[in-house]
């Protein structure tokens, strides 16, 4: 089986949900650590800034869950267009990808 081309758009659709997974995953790595991060820091400060600080960590943490798997979401799916466009221009002239499948 050789795969002489791919799809612009379908691989463009795919890397975008892979990558917006990816990006939830960190997004809430970061959310996790950013609560704990402010937290502590709200706890340790009696000063106000030291609770303003730690509030707007908190609350930038808790933004990451969204923001981040929307932004890796859109890059992933312009990679993806990106990618599909350069191996379609190369697979013309190398031939495609050779699949061994069962």
């Amino acid at each position: 089986m050789v795969i002489r081309k791919i799809g612009v758009l379908s691989l463009g659709k795919l890397m975008a949900v892979m990558y917006a997974g990816i990006g939830l995953l960190f997004g809430i790595l970061y959310a996790l650590f950013a609560v704990i991060g402010g937290g502590a820091m709200m706890a340790m400060g009696g000063e106000e800034n030291a609770a303003l600080g730690g509030g707007m960590m908190m609350g930038m943490g808790l933004a990451a869950v969204v923001v981040l798997p929307i932004l890796y979401g859109v890059f992933g799916f312009i990679g993806g267009v990106i990618s599909a466009f350069f191996f379609n221009l190369a697979a013309k002239y190398v031939g495609g990808l050779e699949l061994e499948v069962q």
